[in-house]
């Protein structure tokens, strides 16, 4: 609540003399008696009237404080915002082959490209988003929608398992991966769209070059941002299980950082490397700044009087006032 003449709060200031004059003038007005001792009515009761009898002048003051309340002009006011929302269509590819079980990142590469993923995805609420999965073949695990509570479920539970239970063939197909994203993306009305492509090795298998995919990237209108996660040493930490046990073993790091270098040039997006957790966090971070979504925000703001409350409450204390002083409390000179 807003006040349009808060000038007259001023006014307030009067009930400090008024209650000076009333507590010296009623000290002179009460009637006495003299008598040679009042130690008999030190624990006489006292009257409900005589308990109250400072109620009228205490409904004076509210009903003045109302007064000048009403004077003030209290006011309401309904904002609300027209907002106009230009989105970005992203597609995340993400590799899931089993060498994205190494324990370079931590907890381990798979793990630590979907935690990122779901913070990148938390903060971009008025996106299309969904999600392609690759190892030796490419799989759409979601649809884009903005709703990101069902994508973020599919996130998490996205493993290596796909590849290792033959669900998906094993190897690294970057090119049916960004493929599979590209026929996603390729009917968007959006004037943004955007594929980040995130693997740890080379393409191996699959139908579709990597170079072939970018540039039907590229013919559609859609910017590659490619990641490529591991050590930037010839082995990384791979765990395998033995007799009930977990064993590590080194496994070679294959990274084709050329064609993934050209994949982004072609489509005039970026190319990153992550060699740990902190880096894959801060080049999600990085895109996250470079696509922006759109927002045209119109505010508007309509007032209301809000005085009438107060004016009622107002009169019916001053008639309360009024009644008790002519009644309950009315003094016979």
């Amino acid at each position: 609540m807003e006040f349009a003449d808060k000038g007259y709060f001023l006014l307030l200031l009067l009930l400090i003399p008024y209650i000076v004059w009333y507590l010296l003038y009623r000290k002179k007005s009460e009637p006495t008696l003299r008598m040679s001792d009042t130690r008999a009515y030190q624990y006489a009761p006292k009257s409900m009237r005589v308990r109250l009898i400072h109620l009228p002048m205490i409904l004076r003051c509210i009903a003045f404080t109302l007064i000048v309340i009403v004077m003030a002009r209290p006011q309401t006011k309904n904002d609300y915002d027209n907002k106009t929302v230009e989105g970005i269509d992203i597609m995340l590819a993400m590799d899931v082959s089993t060498s994205m079980l190494a324990e370079d990142l931590k907890p381990n590469r798979i793990e630590a490209a979907k935690d990122v993923a779901t913070e990148f995805i938390s903060g971009r609420p008025n996106d299309n988003i969904g999600l392609t999965i690759f190892a030796g073949d490419a799989f759409t695990q979601c649809p884009m929608t903005t709703d990101h509570s069902s994508l973020m479920n599919l996130l998490e539970h996205t493993s290596t398992a796909m590849a290792a239970s033959g669900y998906l063939e094993g190897g690294t197909a970057i090119g049916m991966g960004l493929a599979n994203a590209v026929s996603r993306l390729k009917d968007s009305k959006a004037k943004s769209k955007v594929i980040i492509l995130l693997t740890d090795g080379a393409n191996n298998v699959g139908d579709i070059s990597p170079l072939t995919a970018a540039e039907i990237a590229k013919s559609f209108g859609i910017r590659v941002y490619t990641i490529a996660v591991g050590t930037d040493k010839k082995f990384a930490p791979y765990p395998v299980p033995v007799g009930g046990g977990i064993q590590y073993m080194n496994q070679p790091v294959e990274l084709d950082t050329r064609t993934l270098q050209d994949i982004a040039s072609n489509t005039e997006g970026n190319y990153y490397r992550a060699t740990n957790t902190k880096q894959l966090r801060m080049i999600y971070q990085d895109i996250d700044k470079l696509e922006k979504t759109k927002m045209n925000v119109q505010h508007f703001s309509k007032r209301y009087e809000a005085y009438q409350p107060f004016a009622i409450a107002a009169v019916l204390i001053l008639f309360l006032e009024i009644l008790l002083r002519i009644t309950w409390f009315r003094r016979i000179p």
